[in-house]
């Protein structure tokens, strides 16, 4: 059983997709606790009805970003945790942090990397007038969303889509991705090669799609 830490800065409408697929079986994990830098995040009530212990770390209360790190931490030492799941949570962690978690902290970006970085991603690519978009799983390390990629979702951008409808179809497949990437990490399937991610032990390449990921422990 994968034990993770679910940080997050707002609703948490992923947080409820992992809860959701761990509780159902789908994915071979249990959320230790849930943390959040933002005291109102509606993800904190999440957790509660779900009795998933849950804190806040309020990055206001600090006065360097060290400090806020060192108090994260804390938090987390009294669980054993395997991985760190970065749900909408917008606060950048620097090497001070990651070091201490090495191959440890995974994050969902709502646009497909390298492309598209940053915390404006759907909106830049809606702008720019791609054909398609989506979302990616990847590792966390010291650049803006540069770490080693795990799963994408593609999505089409349709001529009367607006940026709400997009974003919209793209979170539709973040619930689904990001699971199935916490469930690849639980059977011991990801390896990371370089600055790329491999899956073993995978029946076919049918079993991981990078367009439209079929996700097949999910769909009934």
């Amino acid at each position: 059983m994968l034990n993770i830490a679910v940080f997050i800065s707002g609703s948490g409408s992923n947080l409820q997709s992992i809860i959701d697929n761990c509780e159902s079986g789908n994915v071979n994990a249990k959320i230790q606790l849930v943390l959040s830098n933002e005291p109102d995040a509606f993800g904190i009530e999440r957790a509660k009805k779900h009795n998933i212990p849950a804190v806040t770390v309020n990055h206001r209360d600090y006065s360097s970003r060290q400090d806020f790190e060192d108090a994260i931490c804390q938090s987390l030492k009294d669980y054993n945790i395997d991985l760190i799941c970065l749900a909408g949570f917008m606060r950048v962690l620097t090497a001070h942090f990651l070091n201490q978690f090495p191959n440890k902290v995974i994050n969902i970006h709502p646009a497909l990397l390298p492309s598209f970085a940053g915390t404006q991603g759907q909106q830049d690519a809606f702008d720019y007038g791609v054909k398609f978009t989506g979302c990616t799983v990847h590792f966390v390390d010291t650049g803006v969303d540069t770490g080693p990629i795990i799963i994408q979702a593609v999505v089409p951008v349709k001529q009367d889509d607006t940026l709400e409808i997009l974003k919209k179809r793209i979170l539709a497949q973040e619930h689904k991705v990001y699971p199935q990437a916490i469930q690849y990490i639980a059977q011991g399937a990801v390896k990371i090669s370089g600055n790329k991610v491999v899956i073993d032990g995978l029946a076919n390449a049918l079993d991981f799609a990078e367009i439209y990921p079929p996700a097949k422990i999910f769909d009934k």
